[in-house]
């Protein structure tokens, strides 16, 4: 079963943590600087906080987070026989987490990353491990530190 993920921006993690964490009941899952997730069972959510003072309270990206590497191949296949294209599935260590990805950007440029983690990092910007034929996850740009995946 995945789950849907939601990704924004905050300008003020400690206090976005203090709120989402009475909002869903639910501490966070990993805690980082200038990051934060929530494993949130009812309703089923994987929240993702990035601080970036001065842009808070915008979305970073959407997702799906699902189980299997193969629900992520499946996945991408089906988004690519639907016409549209996509990064490719590639294995990333991004945002404290060791993945298998891919990307899609839907109109008005909004980013979707269908996902399982694999694993804990320490590593936040982005290292593509995989076949993976575009850099999404975590952008390469020092300024986009804050665009990270899940």
């Amino acid at each position: 079963m995945g789950r849907l993920q939601l990704a924004i921006d905050v300008g003020d993690l400690d206090e976005a943590i203090d709120f989402y964490s009475k909002l869903f009941s639910t501490p966070p899952a990993k805690v980082k600087e200038g990051y934060a997730n929530f494993a949130i069972v009812d309703p089923p959510l994987k929240l993702v906080l990035f601080e970036n003072p001065g842009a808070g309270g915008t979305l970073n990206h959407l997702g799906v987070e699902v189980e299997t590497a193969a629900e992520v191949v499946a996945a991408e296949a089906r988004i690519v026989d639907e016409g549209l294209d996509t990064t490719g599935v590639g294995d990333a260590l991004c945002c404290f987490a060791e993945k298998t990805e891919t990307w899609v950007h839907a109109p008005d440029d909004v980013r979707w990353e269908w996902y399982v983690k694999t694993g804990d990092s320490e590593q936040f910007a982005d290292v593509q491990l995989g076949a993976s034929t575009a850099a999404e996850c975590c952008a390469t740009e020092p300024v986009a530190e804050a665009d990270c995946c899940g």
